[in-house]
């Protein structure tokens, strides 16, 4: 699925007011990808540890502490 370019351009340019070429927001959505990847299978090995049934944001939140965030 992954996180779209139109996406990154819009959050750039709404947040910073600056716009973004094409490569770099490519290169940006797929760091954001690989990172939410990341995320998303800690949170499923702790929601699995804990026998639940879904992901919650309990288990994003453990993440967090896991990286000392």
């Amino acid at each position: 699925m992954g996180i779209s370019v139109a996406a990154i351009k819009k959050l750039v340019n709404e947040k910073y007011g600056i716009k973004i070429d094409d490569e770099a927001a490519e290169a940006m959505a797929k760091m954001l990808d690989e990172k939410a990847s990341e995320i998303a299978k800690y949170a499923v090995a702790h929601a699995k540890s804990s026998n639940s049934p879904k992901v919650t944001s309990e288990d994003i939140d453990a993440y967090k502490l896991n990286l000392g965030n």
